[in-house]
């Protein structure tokens, strides 16, 4: 669910994030800049809701593809802000002299500046997965919870597990064997938010800038 809410955010809040800091023209900038500060205040089980309504309700079933949707949802504004402040940390002198050889704006955008950004692109889009990957609210609403691997015949279009939602169910039972495996998964998503970590510190020790 995660890899499909980042499939979903991760093209838009990066082309966001290009037009606001180097096409930052009109009113549709102010209206993309003040959405993404809406959503990135909203709380995650508000974002469940709306993706319940928006998800759930139309295809009438729990399904990974409603986590995934309600996921790309609090991805988005953390990848546009972040890839957004990216861009801006490209010295200007990089952009005038592509433009200096003759290059266009497009030519510059997309083969000098967005380069040139990309290790700390990378460490945003690391850093929201890492959020993603522990909520739990949004997908109690959209992609329920099962003991079972999906079938992979239905497409994910049926209740799915995660850890998140794992940890929730079985820390408050009074089973003590569920109990410990609510610990153990708690530890890999601590071990999944450390790997996400480092590999954003190893994109930001490649900077080309």
């Amino acid at each position: 669910m995660v890899g499909i809410g980042a499939l979903i955010s991760v093209p838009i809040g990066v082309m966001a994030a290009i037009y606001l800091s180097e096409f930052n023209e009109g009113k549709a900038a102010e209206w993309i800049r003040f959405a993404t500060n809406v959503l990135s205040g909203v709380p995650s089980i508000i974002v469940g809701v709306f993706a319940y309504s928006a998800v759930v309700l139309t295809t009438k079933t729990y399904s990974a593809w409603a986590g995934g949707f309600a996921l790309a949802n609090l991805l988005l504004p953390i990848i546009v802000r972040t890839t957004d402040e990216s861009l801006k940390l490209v010295p200007q002198e990089v952009r005038q002299a592509s433009v200096g050889i003759g290059a266009n704006q497009y030519q510059t955008v997309l083969q000098v500046v967005l380069p040139a950004a990309l290790p700390a692109i990378i460490t945003g889009v690391t850093l929201s997965i890492a959020r993603a990957a522990g909520e739990t609210a949004p997908l109690l609403f959209t992609a329920l919870f099962t003991q079972y691997w999906p079938n992979l015949d239905s497409g994910f279009a049926e209740p799915t597990a995660s850890l998140a939602v794992l940890v929730y169910n079985f820390a408050i039972v009074p089973f003590k064997n569920q109990q410990d495996l609510a610990w153990g998964a708690a530890f890999i998503l601590v071990l999944l938010v450390l790997t996400t970590s480092v590999i954003s510190r190893l994109a930001t020790a490649k900077r080309t800038y």
